[in-house]
């Protein structure tokens, strides 16, 4: 086995498709059948089988898939060091982000990091914080950047706190709020608990949800057209937006806060490019 045949094995079992495996891989379905025939072969076992809708991997399929996820691993490890050893700081720096900060702050982050150091290049993973925190845990990514509290083991860094904000198209009192049209929107777990938390704080009823929205830009803009209020963190908010908007406090009078941490294991920081980054980070955390 080879590095593309670590590859092909390691995305045909993410995908449990033929199809869509070449389709990720570039390569044409025909071509990738070929390949695992002859790694079938060669290993004299069957790898998977065929079930409605796509494969199914057997037990020694799944094996190899799992070699393959480690090879991988090791390979990216050697590949770290070996340009670390150099005296220029280069190599790929993998990051997975959180999607709000990879959106409101991340591109003037990698503008200004790559203007310094031109030889580095990014591979960005964006998305809910509780998917960050799984590439995390499988080593995909040599730093994290989640938004609200989790559980890590290595190091972790407070980047930045935000407060939670409900917005609206016209001045609104609080009191009223539970009677207002309510849009909500998905979002990680993190997020949610801590609005909720918020709300039973407030209030003993429940808001007057009358949308469900996929993403928090989509409820902006309904609120920018008065349809209803919400609630986001400050780093959704532009003054462009000129929207009413009314900080969040618990009945204490505590505001209520959503911190954004940077992750990583301390094993990292002998990668020059991950301890350069780690740096410029804390010293630009307000880009």
């Amino acid at each position: 086995m080879d590095e593309k045949d670590w590859d092909a094995i390691r995305i045909l079992y993410e995908e449990k498709n033929i199809t869509r495996a070449a389709e990720r891989l570039y390569i044409s379905q025909p071509a990738l059948t070929y390949r695992f025939k002859n790694l079938e072969k060669s290993f004299g076992t069957s790898l998977f089988f065929k079930i409605k809708g796509g494969i199914e991997f057997t037990p020694e399929g799944v094996h190899l898939a799992e070699y393959a996820e480690e090879m991988i691993d090791k390979l990216q490890k050697t590949k770290d060091y070996m340009l670390n050893m150099q005296d220029e700081v280069r190599g790929t720096l993998r990051l997975g982000v959180s999607s709000n900060f990879a959106q409101y702050r991340l591109p003037k982050i990698l503008k200004k990091f790559s203007t310094n150091y031109p030889n580095v290049q990014f591979n960005v993973n964006t998305g809910w914080s509780t998917d960050i925190m799984k590439l995390l845990d499988s080593s995909s990514v040599q730093l994290g950047i989640l938004r609200g509290n989790y559980d890590w083991y290595g190091m972790k860094t407070l980047l930045h706190k935000e407060r939670l904000c409900i917005i609206s198209k016209k001045e609104i009192d609080m009191q009223h709020l539970p009677d207002l049209p309510f849009i909500n929107y998905k979002t990680d777990s993190s997020l949610k608990n801590l609005i909720n938390g918020w709300w039973h704080d407030r209030f003993t009823e429940p808001p007057l949800v009358i949308m469900e929205t996929d993403r928090q830009e989509t409820s902006k803009e309904m609120v920018k057209n008065d349809l209803g209020v919400a609630i986001l963190p400050e780093i959704c908010l532009q003054p462009s937006d000129n929207l009413f908007t009314q900080g969040l406090s618990y009945k204490n009078g505590e505001p209520v806060f959503r911190n954004t941490w940077l992750m990583y294991n301390e094993d990292s920081l002998q990668l020059a490019t991950v301890k350069r980054f780690i740096d410029f980070l804390n010293e630009n955390h307000n880009l």
